[in-house]
């Protein structure tokens, strides 16, 4: 195929061999589809002009990172690729330092017989997560396909990450650009128009007194309210190392307004998107729980989570114990998909739901948010403003 842009490719023969070249055609995917009736399996695909990716190392997001060479390791396996080769590929062109060392590592344990699992549980950065989905596509014979269904997961959950980041880009931008709009008002502007009204004399009225000493306390007292800041910070994190009071932290915030629900909307998408993924992988229930539950970062949701296993392991529904640990709505889909003998694939829908919910409830926070924004700082700069022209009128009525 000699028409289109070049781009350079890196496939898989049907042998397992890794081939690379460049073809030309009118997309990235008619490059794919051009290999394919080659009877080549693509595993990268990149413009021409694109600096190639080998031996580069970026500070890339590493969520990202993982799922790329997760992905990677499962389209050379389904491509009759050995796993040893799949692993020193997916390494070799890891686009984060950590992970591609992870990576390394994997395969230098797989060189020896140990089990890719276990392999992969050594690495703190791929987690018990990545390694229970490693271990049921072991044993049932099914690893490409487990991987392809742990990739899609790190990207879904990266997709929610940026989802959440992205909604709250804006109203964190307003609010910082705003304070910094008063903060320069009190530390420059205002002690010169106060330095102006004490060379003309007279008595200033009470608006504009709160406002001096509000900008004195700013401007003189910076030296104070660093170290309180600090070791205001220092006693809230030891406070919060202890497990109880994080706990009771935790709690509190599902309590919150708006900010509660879409906490526990985001726990239990990412809680059953996990089960989902592990289920289908061929993970045991209660193993599944017990593994999906680490990854919830409420720590009052997560002891639900615990106590909800203890529950499973004595014999009860599934949906009954996880009644105290999720939302009514997902409880109930549960326990469909349950009866149904399709806990797997509803697990997968609960989470698309809930996904949905975070996103629309980021919107409502949103929504609320920037308008409650513009008020606080709309009044305290509208208070400076009335400040300094009363003290205006009150000096020219003086003069008069």
């Amino acid at each position: 195929m000699t028409g289109g842009e070049p781009f350079r490719y890196r496939a898989a023969t049907g042998t397992g061999e890794l081939v690379e070249g460049v073809v030309h055609a009118g997309s990235a995917r008619d490059a794919a589809d051009a290999l394919r009736r080659q009877t080549l399996v693509p595993v990268n695909i990149e413009p021409a002009t694109r600096q190639a990716p080998r031996q580069v190392r970026s500070r890339g997001n590493q969520r990202e990172s993982t799922a790329a060479a997760i992905r990677t390791v499962a389209t050379l396996l389904s491509a009759g690729v050995s796993l040893e080769r799949a692993l020193e590929f997916a390494g070799r062109h890891a686009s984060h330092p950590r992970i591609a060392d992870a990576f390394r590592a994997v395969r230098s344990d797989v060189q020896r017989g140990v089990m890719l699992s276990d392999a992969v549980r050594k690495q703190a950065v791929l987690g018990a997560f990545a390694a229970a989905v490693c271990q049921a596509g072991e044993e049932s014979g099914t690893l490409d396909q487990a991987l392809e269904r742990l990739a899609n997961w790190y990207e879904s959950e990266q997709e929610l990450r940026s989802q959440v980041r992205t909604a709250l880009m804006y109203p964190a931008l307003m609010g910082i650009v705003a304070g910094l709009g008063v903060f320069i008002l009190l530390t420059f502007v205002v002690p010169r128009f106060v330095s102006i009204l004490g060379d003309i004399g007279g008595e200033l009225p009470l608006s504009t007194r709160i406002l001096v000493g509000a900008s004195r306390v700013i401007v003189g007292g910076w030296w104070i309210w660093i170290p309180l800041v600090l070791v205001a910070v220092f006693l809230t994190r030891r406070w919060l190392a202890e497990p109880a009071n994080r706990q009771r932290w935790h709690a509190t915030r599902l309590t919150f307004p708006g900010i509660g629900a879409l906490e526990q909307s985001a726990a239990t998408a990412r809680f059953t998107s996990a089960l989902g993924v592990l289920l289908n992988s061929g993970t045991p229930m209660l193993a599944a729980v017990r593994v999906a539950r680490q990854g919830v970062t409420n720590e009052a949701i997560a002891v639900e989570l615990t106590a909800a296993g203890e529950r499973i392991a004595r014999g009860e529904r599934v949906a009954e114990s996880l009644s105290g640990a999720l939302p009514p709505l997902a409880v109930e889909l549960l326990a469909a998909g349950e009866e149904g003998g399709r806990l797997s694939e509803m697990c997968v829908r609960v989470a698309a739901v809930h996904e949905t919910s975070v996103t629309r409830s980021l919107r409502t926070v949103v929504r609320l948010i920037e308008p409650v924004l513009i008020l606080v700082f709309g009044a305290i700069v509208g208070f400076i403003a009335l400040a300094m022209l009363q003290a205006v009128y009150s000096v020219n009525i003086g003069i008069l």
